[in-house]
Parts: structure tokens; sequence; C-alpha cells
């Protein structure tokens, strides 16, 4: 990330009472700002356009901005803040369990979302880990390459997963054989500022443990430790990139 000026977003919201004064106002606050009035409009500016970050409307006529943030983090990698209505919490914890990075509920104060948009892309450019971030996590049998994002099982299958599973699995490398409560999680996961659900961090678990564990009803890495969180209970190793 460099100069304000360079950072591009790309706002999708099919109010144009909220889109175009908004959009004026972070284009005042030194953004590139492209605007999009529905998902399919901002489906045919993804093909030109490589935004830093897009801000994206859950409710909208044909396709709803769930739906297209599931695309933009499996397969554009671009950092989402989801705008939402107050009455729209469920669709909030499934937008952060997909992996949108932030969420702000309308009416908001543009400021805030400034104060978002900068947060989220400094933890979008901030390294995943200190030591060796090239390195591959080998636990179990598994793989994770945390450069491509890329899970392989023992037997060197691929596994997809979602942005924010990837957080969490990383967070748990990172730390293996201690107790993480869910607040840390949160900080590490998402960061405080994404104000994510308990319920958010327990459902990502639950998802986490059904791509890893061989009976996600018994878990033998990701155990819960009642009235503390959950532990990563294996060990964990790095692997040099040039040795995996």
């Amino acid at each position: 990330m460099t100069e304000m000026s360079s950072i591009t977003l790309l706002l999708v919201d099919d109010e144009p009472s909220l889109r175009e004064p908004l959009a004026d106002y972070l284009t005042r606050q030194g953004f590139v700002v492209h605007e999009a009035e529905d998902a399919a409009k901002a489906r045919s500016a993804l093909i030109q356009l490589q935004p830093d970050l897009v801000l994206l409307d859950i409710m909208m006529p044909g396709e709803d901005g769930l739906s297209l943030c599931r695309h933009l983090i499996e397969t554009k990698k671009i950092p989402t803040i989801l705008l939402t209505a107050k009455g729209e919490a469920m669709d909030r914890i499934i937008g952060l369990e997909v992996g949108a990075d932030d969420y702000v509920v309308k009416p908001f104060e543009p400021r805030e979302l400034v104060a978002r948009i900068r947060s989220v892309l400094r933890r979008a450019t901030r390294p995943a880990s200190e030591p060796s971030e090239d390195a591959h996590y080998e636990f179990e049998g598994w793989r994770l390459d945390p450069l491509k994002h890329r899970l392989t099982d023992r037997d060197g299958a691929v596994v997809p997963i979602s942005s924010a599973e990837f957080r969490l699995l990383t967070a748990f490398l990172d730390h293996p054989r201690q107790v993480l409560d869910r607040d840390k999680l949160l900080d590490m996961v998402q960061g405080r500022e994404a104000h994510m659900f308990d319920r958010a961090v327990d459902n990502q678990v639950s998802r986490l443990r059904r791509k890893i564990e061989e009976d996600s009803r018994d878990p033998k890495m990701i155990q819960t430790v009642w009235g503390g969180g959950y532990r990563f209970a294996a060990d964990v190793r790095r692997i040099p990139a040039d040795q995996a």
C-alpha cells in the first residue's frame, strides 16, 4: 500500500441516494472510487478493475451481496467490507464466515467507514507471520502453504479453504497447544475493529473442523476448552518453502 490516492475502491450499492454521496465523500478523502449499482455491474467492472477493497451492500436486487462476497473472497482475494442494515445480523455472521473483513451498519458515519477501510487495508498488507513467512506449516500429515493459501491433506489432495478459515487455521498453527479464548481469536483473525460475534468464531471453528478432523463431532486437533476457548492440540512444524 502506497499513497492514499493510489488506493482504489469499488462501491457496490443499489441505492443512489447513499452510493453517490458516499462516493463523493471517499473521493474527497483521496480514494479512487468506482461505483456499481448491482452485483452484475460489479462483476463486469472487475473484468477490467482490480480494486484494493470492495464496499458491498448485502441487500440488492438480483444477486445479493453475500453471493458476490463469496466470489470476491474465493476467486479475487479482495478485502471486503459489508454495508448492512440493522436487521441483517445473520447475514453479517454469514458474510464474516465466508471471509468478509469487516462490516458497517447503515446509517453510518462516513468518517467511521474511512477508519474501517484504513484498518482493513493495514491488516491486508501486514505479514501473516513474522518468521519465514514463506515456510509451510505441517501438522498431522497436513500441510498449509501460507503464500498460496493452499491446504493439502495427508494424501496430498488440495482441500478448498475460505479466507476466513485460512486466517483461523493460521492463528491456531502459530500458537499450537495454547488455549486461545474467543477475544484472542477475534484479535488475530479479524481485528477488534470487525466486531465479530462469538457465534461467528464458533461457526468458523466448526467449518474448519469439518475440513481437517477425521470426525468433526469428536475433534482431536481443534479442542474445545470449556470456559476458555480453543486449543490446537497437535505438533506443528515450519518447513522452508524450498524443502516443502
